[in-house]
């Protein structure tokens, strides 16, 4: 009678999500941020799984790594399979606690925009749990388990000086937009002039919500402070080629109703403009 051959022994998971984050982001470094390890751990996954194999997956260089021909032939699998094995999570989640919601956002966004309009979204959905993850940028992939994603991409803003009642002039700036204060002087004619720079936008906003300067404000974002009389304009307003927008990560019937919502917001805020 026939004997079947033994089975062979699965590639460890971990060192597979290791050399395919590396692959695909180019480096261990890259792929030790995404994955939250040290870049010695990545290396060691990476290395491991060659020795289990007895072959190389990476050409090691002087400045970096390079894919060899078998590594590069079974990344598009592995990201595929990656994905794939993301979403069935994040549906098991979901399913789980269908009321949820996870979203991902700037810091500025989640302060400034977001976290004022979540009681009138809870309202709009009732028994909804919402959770924030602050980040300086969208994930990689969609294997993050967020359902929702609100970024700035294409669409209009309007960039104003904003300070306090009786704040200085004293420029403050931050350094996720370094760039917005020099599109503003190149549309009016403003002189650049140093000042504080912040890390963050909220930050900034902040520092000219005591009266310590004069921040440039994405209106989007400080609408709300100027419409309470926290904060006053304080220049001309100049059209901003990008704007808030919210990207659905993993479609399901709660992410879509507030992604709905949300969007209405943002368009609803540009009639302002």
């Amino acid at each position: 009678m026939s004997v079947d051959p033994p089975r062979a022994p699965d590639l460890p998971l971990n060192a597979l999500r290791a050399f395919e984050a590396a692959a695909r982001l180019g480096g261990f470094k890259a792929a030790a941020g995404e994955l939250g390890v040290t870049p010695g751990a990545v290396t060691a996954h990476v290395k491991g799984l060659e020795d289990r194999l007895g072959a190389p997956l990476f050409d090691r260089l002087a400045r970096g790594v390079r894919l060899t021909p078998l590594g590069a032939s079974v990344l598009p699998g592995l990201t595929r399979a990656f994905d794939d094995l993301g979403t069935a999570q994040h549906t098991l989640r979901t399913g789980a606690a269908p009321a949820r919601l996870s979203v991902a956002t700037l810091p500025s966004i989640a302060q400034l925009w977001l976290q004022p309009r979540l009681p009138a979204l809870r309202a709009t959905m009732p028994g909804l749990s919402v959770s924030i993850t602050a980040m300086e940028a969208p994930p990689p992939t969609k294997r993050a388990p967020h359902d929702l994603w609100l970024f700035y991409g294409p669409g209009a803003d309007i960039l104003v000086p904003v300070r306090a009642p009786g704040g200085t002039a004293t420029r403050l700036t931050d350094a996720s937009w370094a760039g917005d204060w020099a599109t503003w002087d190149a549309a009016t004619g403003g002189v650049p002039a140093p000042g504080p720079v912040f890390s963050l936008y909220g930050l900034a906003i902040e520092e000219a919500l005591r009266g310590a300067g004069t921040a440039m404000g994405r209106l989007s974002l400080v609408a709300g402070l100027l419409a309470e009389g926290r904060l006053e304009e304080a220049g001309a307003r100049v059209l901003l080629d990008e704007g808030l927008e919210v990207t659905v990560a993993h479609p399901g019937r709660i992410a879509r109703l507030a992604a709905t919502w949300l969007r209405a917001e943002v368009e609803g805020r540009l009639d302002v403009f």
